[in-house]
């Protein structure tokens, strides 16, 4: 008998794609990383359009022009602020988020439903941020020169809250979601969480193909409204119980390892460090914008606020990345220990490719690559399956007798 070769395996894995299949991937998500610094490009030249309309002074002297009245004045100000840029943005996001993704054959979703579903997330953020903006700068005013100290807490309280209510009341704004239904797959999967002890009463299938022909499935909520979600995508394009255990252990990894906690945790922080940095830099950075702001306490001045806001976060990309890659990586391991589903994974993720090319530079992987190479993620999941060969010869014969 041949003894496995893991990295035999790997190939045979990536080579199911053709060869113009992997030069497309390529070209697809080498000129998404151009997309990065064009977006970030893009906000400021609006930042300063909106500046320079002078749209909040405006509302400044309209609002408070008798009794001052910062509550209501910076929810508005963040409020039109938020929608000024987004319309502004709106452009550019269609080019990049559905005419670059028509082109490549990642979505089938016609231009006035792509452009129906931008205005209603437009909508939902600007006014959800505003909240924030009305919470940060209140904080200001009492906090003083130190308020940027605590902004950590009022991001981490608005990060949770959206976690919490996304899955209950936003989610099914765009999308319909519906129970696994009765069968084979759905026995799979309330066996599988059973034993990785998660919930099994919340496993949803959901028309991902409205918006994308993108193969995926995640896990959202938390506490009480946390659920894992499949695209149907996923069985259009042939996904087996072997893959489906593969993938839902996966995102059962994310749930049963904390790993919406961690994100909470490590999104709060860097809004804190970006803030920091805001407050230091907004007296310099708002003499090059001039929006007229007394000072960083001014909600005039958000127009500042958002490119130094923009900026960190597109600074700190490689940050952000790593510490998804490695969340992702441990999902990775949790579902191979847990559904005992190696090659599943693997015909998974190979589907992935077709929207994150599978070989990068270890460069090009750290720099723009929020999960780990598929090339990489298959490897390990042949090196576990030559580590655990009977484990998953058997599980390979459970899932065709469940299959038949």
């Amino acid at each position: 008998m041949t003894p496995f070769d893991p990295k035999a395996a790997t190939n045979a894995f990536l080579a199911a794609l053709p060869v113009a299949g992997h030069l497309k991937a390529i070209r697809y998500t080498q000129g998404g990383h151009w997309l990065l610094l064009w977006g970030w490009l893009a906000v400021v030249v609006i930042c300063l359009a909106v500046a320079r309309l002078g749209l909040l002074p405006r509302l400044k002297g309209a609002i408070e022009g008798r009794r001052p009245r910062p509550w209501l004045f910076a929810f508005l100000a963040a409020l039109v602020f938020l929608l000024a840029e987004a319309v502004l943005e709106l452009p550019w996001d269609a080019y990049s988020d559905w005419w670059r993704n028509t082109a490549y054959g990642l979505t089938s979703q016609p231009l006035t439903g792509w452009l129906t579903d931008a205005l209603l997330n437009m909508a939902i953020t600007a006014f959800a941020l505003a909240l924030f903006f009305m919470a940060l700068y209140a904080l200001m005013r009492r906090a003083g020169r130190t308020w940027w100290l605590w902004s950590g807490a009022v991001a981490a309280v608005f990060i949770t809250m959206g976690l919490v209510l996304a899955p209950v009341f936003i989610e099914p704004l765009f999308n319909t979601y519906t129970p696994a239904p009765p069968g084979p797959t759905r026995d799979a999967v309330v066996a599988l969480a059973k034993v990785a002890g998660v919930p099994s009463d919340k496993i949803y299938i959901y028309n991902g193909s409205k918006q994308s022909n993108r193969y995926t499935a995640n896990v959202s909520g938390l506490f009480g409204s946390a659920r894992v979600a499949m695209s149907d995508v996923m069985f259009a394009k042939g996904a087996d119980i072997a893959e489906v255990r593969g993938v839902v252990g996966h995102e059962m990894g994310h749930y049963k390892r904390g790993h919406v906690f961690f994100g909470v945790v490590f999104n709060s922080l860097l809004v804190l460090a970006a803030l920091g940095l805001t407050a230091a830099l907004f007296p310099l950075v708002d003499r090059w914008v001039k929006t007229g702001a007394a000072s960083v306490a001014d909600p005039v001045g958000l127009p500042t606020l958002w490119i130094v806001l923009s900026t960190v976060f597109f600074l700190a990309t490689p940050s952000t990345n790593t510490a998804t890659r490695l969340q992702e990586s441990d999902a990775d391991a949790f579902s191979l220990r847990v559904a005992h589903e190696p090659s599943g994974l693997a015909k998974g993720l190979v589907k992935t490719i077709e929207y994150r090319a599978d070989s990068p530079s270890a460069l090009e992987e750290f720099l723009f690559y929020d999960h780990p190479s598929v090339r990489r993620r298959v490897q390990r999941a042949m090196d576990w399956k030559a580590a655990h060969l009977a484990e998953a010869e058997a599980q390979e014969a459970a899932d065709a007798a469940a299959g038949r």
